[in-house]
């Protein structure tokens, strides 16, 4: 039986990459596991070896350090073995948009939109090439919600959506699957971080259900995977929507509704 393809998790020490980690790994799957606490890594990749029989490399890295992006990306091309990467590294910001330095967006930023991008964009001539490949995006349903008052991550996330819908019209015809996930509250040690107290959160999906359910989408080949939607419908309305515009923007002119009248 050939061997199935490496799993590189970025974001992998905690949380939902973890909860992915133990997952693949008891599909067969070998891990690549990327994240800053090297610690937790070691004891995750550890337990990991012993429970599913995998083998399981850990790379500590700060993916917003560029020489810690290197070495990732350099993996990401190199090693043939890897068939999934899973941009799930990312974090969220205490405070309003008013109370948020420009230090601590540029960070959010580079972390939420940088690193994930410039992980794919080292993949992904692989992937296409080889005709195989998926990619998996984390994003958040706050992303399509700016009532939620999370105005740069809500943007991050918003930026992931579209790069995996983009992703997905490039690279889709030539074999590579990209999946976008979105989840919304999940009780993972992204609250405790932003300075938010995820009990006193209505709605809160444990961490391993998020995980479960987006793995559904994911061997059903799902383009965009919401798991706490309860009606796919809802999502199609919003789709349909949105390609019945895309025609009428090929306009020469400006629509009738913006001339200026006498």
């Amino acid at each position: 039986m050939a061997s199935k393809t490496t799993v590189l998790i970025t974001g992998a020490s905690s949380g939902i990459g973890a909860i992915y980690a133990d997952r693949f790994a008891k599909r067969g799957h070998d891990l690549v596991l990327v994240a800053r606490n090297a610690e937790r890594l070691e004891s995750l990749a550890s337990r990991l070896r012993a429970e599913a029989g995998v083998a399981v490399d850990v790379i500590q890295a700060d993916v917003t350090a560029l020489a810690d992006i290197a070495r990732v990306e350099e993996r990401l091309r190199e090693d043939e073995r890897i068939g999934i990467l899973l941009n799930n590294a990312g974090a969220a910001l205490p405070g309003s948009f008013v109370e948020q330095s420009p230090e601590q967006a540029a960070s959010l930023i580079a972390l939420n939109i940088t690193a994930p991008t410039r992980f794919a964009a080292a993949v992904a001539p692989r992937f296409a090439r080889s005709g195989s490949g998926a990619i998996v995006n984390i994003g958040s349903v706050v992303g399509l919600a700016p009532e939620f008052g999370m105005t740069v991550y809500g943007a991050t996330k918003s930026y992931m959506l579209f790069l995996s819908q983009g992703l997905a019209q490039e690279l889709g015809p030539k074999g590579v699957y990209v999946q976008a996930v979105l989840p919304a509250a999940t009780r993972t040690e992204i609250w405790e971080r932003s300075g938010r107290d995820v009990n006193s959160l209505q709605g809160v999906m444990e961490t391993s259900e998020l995980v479960d359910a987006a793995l559904v989408g994911f061997d059903r080949r799902e383009p965009v995977t919401i798991p706490p939607l309860p009606s796919a419908g809802q999502w199609d309305a919003l789709e349909a929507a949105r390609t019945a515009m895309i025609p009428n923007f090929a306009q020469s002119h400006a629509a009738e509704r913006y001339r200026a009248t006498a």
